[in-house]
């Protein structure tokens, strides 16, 4: 597909709106009243958008020359109001197990036929965001909320594909849909020559089709926004949101929304972003694979916070485990649900002592979770559904554990900066090239979701691999545990001997963009600067 295969303009039925790509889906779901909507939105929000990307680099440059995030003076009010959020509507009272995925329509069947209590359709970290995929999401979604969605898979080995189709409403998973951040664009749809965000694209569209049904069978629309770093974030989501339910004639608040609180700035200003959404917001998730990409990008010229390789990385760490209760305390305080963080294992069928120490991670996790106060986890794969409900059953009887205040926490700026311990081993180097390198060719071959020894990576999980290999190389001293240094010789030596390792690429998800991707790596990790995303230059690189 070549990357502008049609240019349209719908002139004044769309308000100058032009779409650069053509796909079969577009006709049904870029309608020119959807476009004129989607124009809307850009010109009202795009100039906003725009200056708070601006402020996020300032922020960056304060901690590159050395400063440090911290709770804020000109907010303190909030933080010691005794205000609470809008009370929550039926359907989202109790979460405890939600499986994310993308949006592809055999993932929208299983998801919402899985037995979680919620669905989170992604079209951000699990999606790569091809024409074609974005399109053929939304018309799944679309299709799944009237009740006509079917899929069945190609024939294999001259037998019939399986057939997929929905459960009874009732025994679906309540859906809640995930836009791309406010960093990303969406390059195939102009407004007035200037590129729309992929954030305004893909909940605009969604709601634009999907709001009014949903809101007569009370189910929202609901959303998660991803990747906030401060109130004034916040705020423009709500904004936006208040002109959505205006344009659609929906009540004020119809439209409900969980956070993920995925960035170290935000973690600072978790009461701030719950007041400035406080008639809509439903809760706050740990997006603890994203949360530590942050605290890794945020602290990337900071020699003392350089973290061990990302296996070591886990929540009992001080600094992941002060977030943890920050969050379920702020949350309860204001009513708002705290929401657990990812089990990205997959079950091993052909080792059942391997499998059985996968689990026994996953357990532990839910446990830990479950005991602290959170009122839900994630889960990548329908086959942990039963595990985390059981242990979330057993401790948590009610739909919530808003009861759990967790009073006794307190939290400083230093707990949610500490550095971790631990170490770099040759494994855990070598286990990040490939990770990169894997996950980053099926991203260009448009597969965002990608199994990796036994655990789902998507962007969240290469980009702290990716970031640590960028922040090892460009930090002086750094050893593995063997004493091997950290420097150019070891990188290239991993790359330069990892086709040898993946062996035969035809059985890899993009096997075909290896060298691509090895690249794209090579490029990005002797950078003298950090590229912010990952997905950046490699959009550029789509369709």
């Amino acid at each position: 597909m070549s990357a502008v295969l049609e240019t349209r303009d719908f002139g004044s039925e769309a308000g100058g709106v032009e779409l650069r790509a053509a796909h079969p889906e577009a006709g049904a779901l870029l309608t020119p009243p959807a476009l004129a909507f989607l124009a809307g939105l850009h010109r009202r929000f795009e100039a906003r958008r725009r200056a708070r990307l601006a402020a996020r680099r300032e922020r960056q440059a304060f901690f590159d020359a050395g400063g440090l995030p911290d709770f804020r003076a000109d907010t303190a009010a909030i933080r010691a109001g005794a205000w609470r959020v809008a009370p929550l509507p039926a359907a989202l009272q109790d979460r405890r197990v939600e499986i994310t995925g993308p949006t592809d329509p055999k993932m929208v069947i299983n998801a919402l036929n899985s037995g979680a209590s919620c669905y989170m359709a992604d079209f951000e970290d699990s999606t790569a965001p091809t024409w074609g995929n974005l399109l053929a999401g939304q018309r799944a979604l679309r299709e799944a909320i009237a009740g006509t969605l079917e899929y069945t898979a190609p024939a294999s080995n001259g037998a019939p594909g399986k057939h997929y189709a929905l459960k009874p409403y009732a025994e679906q998973a309540v859906l809640l849909v995930r836009p791309r951040g406010w960093h990303l664009d969406e390059k195939h749809v102009l407004v007035d020559g200037e590129v729309m965000s992929a954030s305004l694209f893909d909940l605009g569209l969604f709601a634009f089709h999907n709001a009014r049904a949903l809101a007569t069978k009370d189910r929202g629309p609901y959303f998660y926004l991803p990747k906030l770093q401060s109130m004034e974030e916040a705020q423009l989501w709500n904004d936006v949101l208040d002109h959505v339910e205006a344009e659609l004639q929906l009540p004020g608040g119809q439209l409900k929304v969980t956070v993920l609180i995925e960035t170290l700035p935000a973690v600072f200003e978790m009461d701030e972003i719950l007041h400035a959404l406080r008639s809509r917001i439903a809760g706050l998730n740990c997006g603890r694979w994203d949360y530590v990409f942050s605290y890794i990008k945020t602290f990337r010229r900071h020699r003392d916070k350089v973290l061990p390789e990302r296996g070591q990385v886990t929540m009992t760490q001080p600094f992941l485990r002060a977030y943890s209760e920050l969050l379920i305390q702020t949350c309860h305080k204001r009513g708002a649900h705290a929401m657990g963080g990812m089990a990205a294992q997959i079950p091993i069928s052909n080792d059942e002592a391997a499998n059985e120490v996968a689990l026994a991670k996953v357990r532990a996790d839910k446990l830990r979770e479950v005991t602290a106060g959170h009122d839900g986890t994630w889960v990548a794969h329908p086959a942990l559904i039963p595990l985390a409900k059981q242990i979330f059953d057993e401790r948590m009887p009610g739909a919530n554990q808003h009861d759990v205040r967790r009073e006794e926490v307190i939290v400083t700026r230093d707990d949610l900066i500490k550095p971790s311990i631990g170490s770099i081993t040759r494994a855990g180097y070598e286990g990040n090239v490939e990770v990169c390198v894997r996950y980053l060719a099926a991203w260009l071959d448009g597969n965002g979701c990608v199994p990796i020894h036994w655990l789902m990576e998507d962007a969240a999980t290469a980009e702290i691999a990716r970031t640590q290999l960028w922040q090892w190389l460009h930090t002086d001293g750094l050893h593995l545990d063997d004493g091997s240094e950290v420097d150019l010789a070891l990188f290239e030596r991993a790359l330069i001997n990892l086709p040898t390792k993946l062996g035969d690429r035809s059985k890899l998800p993009g096997g075909s963009r290896i060298n691509e991707a090895i690249g794209m790596l090579d490029r990005l990790t002797h950078a003298d600067t950090l590229e912010e995303f990952l997905t950046l230059p490699a959009y550029a690189r789509l369709d």
